[in-house]
């Protein structure tokens, strides 16, 4: 009968000699803290009293106080935690039985794999019941399950709630890396310096809506900052076209890269430093991992599905956002293009979110502008819904006056005009337009002055 009990046991997996090896060395040496709390949550640690004591560990890092076997146990008793008869006794075998603090990092490893296969089992049996009783389609159902299964992947359970002190101290370790980072602002570098400043980077989870009338260079700009993103950040970036083919993606990337006249690279028609230029720009782009989609049907589910298999993601652009479909739950086209763009735009923050990426999306705007003496665009020109506004952590819009009138002289200059910043202030940045080679580029200091 013992037998068949320890066999028992094992069905459910955990490691309780890791738990209180991790437990041991914290007591032993409080600085292994700092390495566990961004690999442990509470909730990891299987036994209940191994539990508890980390819990309280836990708090009391986030609050910055001493951690040793005394302070401890003064928390336990506040938190309710304590057994006089066998609390006190419990924390000396921890740290009796730990034979050193140094290999902290890989028992929580094992502690943090085990609460991960508890986590997949609870969520398989979660799959299997939404399958077995058939509540909405296949499709949605299966989105479901892929959304749960990541969210395992990620280490975060997306029903749950999370204490603050969870998120404090995932805050204090965000701005420790930003303190001793060299960089003036946290996110990814767009490539372009004036407009780095002015919207902090490309941040984590923000939907950056990039918007204008056709013809003012929005894929450009996507184009310009996406291969950016590849070369110098060394993250995995996708771009979904609904508009282009992917050779013509290629052709413009090339163009750019290279510094060859794109009417020369659609033709031919090159000369041999051209073709040099070529080559080098090629091998360039090759080193990076930046992967293309041109199917036109693809909606953001599927967009969401293929990102998930990405590893070491870094960016996505959608071109553009007015082109995209979306079907309602009975798999009829929704007719009210309004609230089809709603979802979309909806669903395109969710993503975002999801992945923890920034999302940049293009978007179409109305002919509004046209008809005003001043043809800069406003938010109110956000084509077919607000909810693209209200969604977007950013929104750029891009116009040049050249565009409108020949003899400008701002010629080949494009104004981004942040009309919405979550992280900063709303403004315009003028940059240059170079549309032989389908790029743009900060302005030199003779037209910033």
């Amino acid at each position: 009968m013992p037998e068949f009990e320890d066999l028992t046991n094992l069905q459910v997996p955990q490691a309780l000699e890791a738990e209180q090896s991790v437990l041991g060395a914290i007591l032993i040496d409080s600085a292994c803290v700092g390495e566990v709390v961004g690999i442990l949550k509470p909730e990891d640690f299987y036994l209940r009293q191994n539990r508890e004591i980390y819990e309280t560990i836990y708090r009391m890092f986030s609050y910055s106080q001493p951690i040793d076997v005394v302070t401890v146990l003064g928390k336990l008793k506040e938190n309710g935690y304590y057994d006089e008869a066998v609390t006190p006794g419990y924390l000396r075998q921890l740290m009796e039985i730990t034979p050193t603090a140094a290999n902290v990092k890989y028992y929580a490893g094992i502690v943090r794999d085990k609460a991960l296969l508890r986590s997949l089992s609870r969520t398989a049996t979660d799959i299997n019941e939404m399958a077995l009783k058939g509540e909405g389609s296949a499709s949605s159902i299966l989105d479901s399950a892929e959304r749960k299964v990541f969210g395992l992947r990620r280490g975060n359970a997306d029903d749950e709630l999370e204490r603050i002190n969870t998120i404090l101290v995932k805050l204090y370790s965000h701005l420790t890396e930003l303190s001793q980072s060299d960089e003036d602002f946290p996110g990814l570098s767009t490539g372009l310096r004036d407009l780095d400043k002015r919207i902090n980077g490309l941040n984590k989870s923000d939907l950056i809506i990039i918007a204008a009338r056709p013809g003012m260079g929005k894929t450009t700009i996507a184009l310009n900052i996406l291969a950016n993103v590849a070369k110098n950040s060394g993250k995995t970036v996708a771009f979904f076209s609904l508009e282009m083919s992917r050779e013509q993606l290629a052709s413009r990337l090339l163009s750019c890269e290279s510094c060859v006249d794109n009417k020369n690279l659609s033709t031919g028609k090159l000369d041999q430093e051209e073709w040099n230029r070529i080559c080098v720009a090629s091998l360039a782009l090759s080193k990076t991992d930046i992967r293309v989609s041109d199917n036109p049907m693809i909606s953001v589910t599927e967009m969401n599905a293929i990102c998930r298999r990405l590893d070491n993601l870094g960016l996505i652009v959608v071109d553009y956002l007015q082109l995209m479909t979306r079907a309602d739950k009975d798999g009829r086209p929704a007719e009210n293009r309004v609230n089809v763009v709603a979802e979309i735009s909806r669903a395109l923050k969710i993503m975002a979110k999801d992945l923890n990426v920034p999302v940049i999306c293009l978007s179409q705007l109305s002919r509004a502008a046209e008809s005003r003496t001043d043809k800069r665009p406003m938010l109110s020109d956000l084509r077919e819904s607000g909810a693209i506004e209200q969604d977007a952590d950013q929104v750029i819009m891009l116009y040049r006056d050249d565009y409108y009138d020949k003899n400008s002289p701002d010629q080949n200059v494009c104004e981004c005009i942040v009309a919405k910043n979550r992280h900063g202030e709303a403004g315009t940045v003028k940059i240059q337009w170079m549309p032989q080679f389908f790029s743009f580029s900060d302005l030199d200091s003779v037209h910033q002055g």
